[in-house]
C-alpha cells in the first residue's frame, strides 16, 4: 500500500491533496482495499456547492459493501471527476491519481491542519 508523504489523511480514510488553494480529495489506498471492486461512485455535491468539514460528499458502492466519503475539509465544490461515471474501478487502480473524487476551494485552511501526515495515517490504520 501507497501513502504519499505529499498528502493529508483523515481518520475516515480520505486524502488531500492542496494544490493553489485547490483540495484535490479522494480515498485511500488502504481504503479502496477495504471495500473492494467498486463499481459505483454516487457524488451528492454539485459544482458550486459549499460543503463543510464531515459532511457525506459521495457514496461508493463496492461489490461487497457501501461507503460514504466525507469532506475533509471545508469549500466550494469547484470539479467532480468525470471519470468516475464511467469508470469508477478508477479507484481502485489509481486512487491517488486518476481516482480523485472532487476538488475544493478550501474556505477554512485552518482545518488542513488537523488532518493527519502520512506516519500519523499509517499508524492509525496499523502500518507504522
Amino acid at each position: 500500500m501507497r501513502f504519499p508523504e505529499e498528502l493529508r489523511y483523515t481518520k475516515d480514510h480520505e486524502w488531500v491533496r492542496v494544490e493553489d488553494g485547490m483540495a484535490v480529495v479522494g480515498i485511500t489506498d488502504h481504503a479502496q482495499h477495504e471495500l473492494g471492486d467498486i463499481v459505483y461512485v454516487d457524488v451528492s455535491v454539485g459544482v458550486d456547492q459549499e460543503v463543510r468539514a464531515g459532511e457525506v460528499i459521495a457514496t461508493l458502492e463496492a461489490v461487497k459493501t457501501v461507503a460514504d466519503v466525507y469532506a475533509p475539509v471545508s469549500g466550494r465544490v469547484v470539479e467532480i471527476n468525470p471519470i468516475l461515471a464511467e469508470r469508477p474501478e478508477a479507484i481502485n487502480q489509481d486512487p491517488y491519481g486518476e481516482g480523485w473524487i472532487l476538488r475544493l476551494q478550501v474556505t477554512q485552511p485552518a482545518e488542513l491542519e488537523q488532518l493527519l501526515d502520512a506516519s500519523a495515517y499509517k499508524e492509525l490504520i496499523g502500518q507504522a
